[in-house]
């Protein structure tokens, strides 16, 4: 059997050749094409489709000291309340002519440390973070890079450097003075274990003004968890009358596993989420929930990487979102 020879790559030297242009002015028409006419621009079009050449970033990166490449780390992909903020997010970034890569951290703060340190050496024109940095090395590192990053889905006073989201503790908080203004005080919480659910489980006590009946399942939840979840909270609170929980995922697991044991939702059991995702308009009843404009947190985080690439100033480097409680079936009584 021949062995396959490989094809040598076009270079920019046959994509001159091909247009019947100097090389300096095919490079101009790709890199910037302000300089030549549109004709010529046409010609080099051409020929790039013609020869199959594809531009070496890299050279181009170590010459405009940009790799045109932002990272974003997110807990897990299968998560949906942070699918819109990825897509707005990458959207954003390819129109301003960069690419995203995607990093999951499975909600694992060491697995998360060591992508930070590999993307770092990386070189990104930026970073974006669900949530916030947690180790003071992390944060420490991260502002010495001098690499343009942004937190989002949670909220500081002081962000390594800037920051979209709002108060997790507000979002419990709010909730809980929600079910307190419904009258109910049997209440308990449903929650995943990661960092910025049990945030929100704190606000929601604190409001509350006592401990409450809790269930606390793996991240990431799942209807399985959710039905698990409420089990353990009637074998605490055998009268429960509200249950706040940390996804809408985990809102419908609870939903089934109300009416698997013929409680009446909500007349009998209360539900809330959060995240306000795409089905939970769509249960029977529909879920009440927590609206945060995920898209709004991408395009924003976008707008604030590449402007700093530009050397523009960001007029507000730390932006609250805000957030707002959606009333639905599962809360309606």
């Amino acid at each position: 059997m021949n062995a396959l020879i490989p094809i040598k790559p076009a270079t920019l030297h046959d994509v001159a050749r091909e247009a019947g242009v100097s090389l300096i002015t095919a490079s101009r028409a790709l890199s910037n094409p302000g300089l030549v006419s549109d004709k010529t621009i046409e010609r080099v079009k051409q020929a790039v489709e013609v020869t199959g050449y594809i531009p070496n970033l890299l050279a181009g990166g170590l010459k405009s000291k940009r790799s045109l490449l932002v990272a974003a780390l997110v807990p897990a992909l299968s998560v949906s309340q942070f699918l819109p903020t990825v897509q707005a997010l990458n959207e954003s970034l390819a129109e301003a002519g960069y690419q995203l890569i995607l990093g999951q951290t499975g909600y694992d703060s060491a697995r998360e440390e060591a992508m930070l340190n590999t993307m770092i050496s990386r070189r990104p024109d930026g970073i974006v973070i669900t949530g916030l940095v947690q180790s003071p090395a992390g944060r420490e590192r991260l502002q010495r890079a001098g690499i343009p990053v942004v937190e989002t889905w949670d909220f500081s006073d002081r962000p390594v450097d800037m920051l979209v989201g709002f108060s997790l503790l507000k979002v419990g908080g709010a909730v809980a003075g929600y079910f307190l203004g419904k009258g109910w005080h049997k209440v308990g919480v449903a929650t995943g274990g990661d960092h910025r659910a049990l945030m929100r489980r704190d606000g929601f006590v604190a409001t509350i003004g006592r401990d409450v009946p809790t269930a606390i399942v793996p991240a990431p939840s799942s209807l399985e968890l959710g039905r698990r979840a409420l089990s353990e909270l009637l074998q605490k609170e055998p009268a429960l009358r509200a249950v706040c929980c940390s996804s809408d995922q985990l809102a419908h697991g609870v939903l089934i596993e109300a009416q698997a044991r013929g409680l009446r939702v909500p007349e009998d059991l209360a539900i809330c989420g959060f995240g306000n995702a795409d089905f939970s308009a769509h249960t029977v009843p529909s879920i009440s929930t927590v609206h945060v404009d995920g898209p709004e947190i991408g395009r924003l985080a976008a707008r604030m990487i590449v402007d700093r690439c530009r050397g523009e100033a960001v007029a507000k480097p730390v932006v609250d979102i805000g957030f707002r409680i959606v009333e639905r079936g599962s809360t309606a009584a």
